[in-house]
């Protein structure tokens, strides 16, 4: 059952939402949002990545910069910036991307939830990254930022989001990205009862995106609650933002990598090498070639695409790790031909996310930086949730989810 409240959200009034919203907070780099926010005091980078606030030179874990994320959050709030609403509210977020428009409900998740895995998750989290949130959400009190979740299709939630957004938008935007956003606020008692009753009767949510955000925040909640002698487990810390869509609705793209050098080999020798276990096709020079069903894959090599099918008994179709084709990539070439076997950690090796297009494969590898790319067969919720449901842990760099989220359209305080 998954336990889901709604709560007064920050927001920003809406002639002012495009001047605040930001993109998350690590998908860009300090100077990146230095750039985004040049001119722009209203930016939410100023909160998220305070460091733009001091010299460039300056750590972006400096507990300074922390102290300057909660004194830029306070004064959004006294500058009318922010503003929170006056009674609890669920809220629908909508995002458009090449046509196509999916919808979440915007939620406080429930911090127990996480700790006795009824929220699950399909990667590993890093330490010192939830270290870094976990002190941006303790020194705020506030989730500044939501996590992105998934739920199991629900016809009931289904005809609320239909019957909600049948109604004009508070807010409605195209960001620079070219992608669109809305964002409506649930106010009928009645319709908040029935998101509430109907989430209960959902056995689990699913992490899409935001492993270390969501670890953060469901730890500091923790935290508050072993340091409160009188906890209830209705205090408004037990829970924390997130956005939450139906799996239908989300679409999930390659996440793709490129290679330095060919460990050695010549171009020939690294395809005579893949033969073994693979069906290898060369696609020509021009077009670029896209995988066109799960076990195929695309090689930009030497100036040539080619198609690779990975031959029958070097995978596992019943083990929900096995079957993945990021596994078989990382096994058969990346691990026993190229001597790559930690993704994590190989400086030879990095990762293109799908949004980029099979271009800029092309252009790593035609500019002399790489060696060879491989594009994947992109990962379906299907396998993303079984992989969960069976406590599996998918391998690094596996998903990538487009559109990103923008912060800053709503804030969960933890007090209220």
């Amino acid at each position: 059952m998954a336990k889901v409240k709604p709560f007064r959200g920050v927001r920003p009034p809406r002639e002012l939402v495009t001047e605040v919203v930001s993109r998350p907070y690590d998908v860009l780099n300090s100077e990146e949002a230095r750039a985004e926010a040049e001119g722009n005091p209203r930016s939410l980078y100023h909160i998220i990545k305070p460091e733009i606030d001091f010299a460039p030179e300056t750590d972006e874990h400096d507990p300074k910069v922390y102290d300057k994320a909660v004194e830029n959050f306070n004064a959004f709030q006294a500058n009318g910036w922010l503003v929170q609403d006056n009674a609890e509210h669920y809220y629908i977020y909508a995002q458009t991307m090449d046509g196509r428009t999916q919808y979440g409900i915007v939620v406080a998740a429930n911090v127990d939830d996480y700790m006795s895995q009824r929220i699950k998750k399909h990667e590993l989290t890093r330490r010192d990254k939830e270290e870094d949130r976990m002190k941006h959400v303790r020194i705020n009190n506030a989730n500044i930022e939501p996590v992105f979740f998934a739920f199991p299709d629900n016809p009931a939630l289904e005809a609320i989001i239909k019957t909600v957004t049948a109604n004009d938008p508070e807010y409605d935007f195209v960001a620079p990205d070219g992608f669109g956003h809305h964002f409506w606020v649930i106010d009928d008692e009645a319709t908040i009862a029935r998101i509430t009753e109907e989430f209960a009767a959902i056995p689990s949510l699913y992490i899409a995106d935001g492993h270390h955000r969501t670890a953060a925040a469901a730890l500091v909640g923790n935290e508050k609650a072993q340091q409160n002698p009188g906890h209830t487990g209705d205090e408004e810390y037990n829970y924390f933002l997130a956005v939450c869509f139906p799996a239908s609705h989300l679409n999930i793209i390659d996440y793709n990598r490129v290679v330095r050098d060919l460990n050695g080999l010549t171009p020939s020798g690294f395809i005579s090498a893949i033969e073994k276990d693979f069906i290898v096709e060369d696609m020509g020079t021009e077009d670029p070639y896209r995988p066109a069903a799960l076990h195929n894959f695309s090689l930009y090599l030497d100036g040539h695409w080619y198609s690779l099918t990975a031959r029958e008994g070097r995978y596992d179709d019943k083990d929900p790790i096995g079957v993945l084709d990021v596994t078989i990539s990382s096994d058969l070439i990346l691990r026993d031909i190229l001597g790559i076997h930690d993704l994590r950690s190989d400086k030879r090796i990095d990762f293109v996310g799908g949004i980029r297009g099979l271009g800029e494969l092309k252009r790593r590898v035609d500019s002399g930086e790489m060696a060879m790319a491989l594009a994947l067969y992109p990962v379906s919720m299907d396998q993303l949730m079984n992989i969960a449901d069976t406590g599996n842990i998918m391998p690094p760099k596996t998903t990538w989810f487009e559109p990103k989220l923008r912060s800053g359209l709503v804030i969960h305080k933890l007090d209220d």
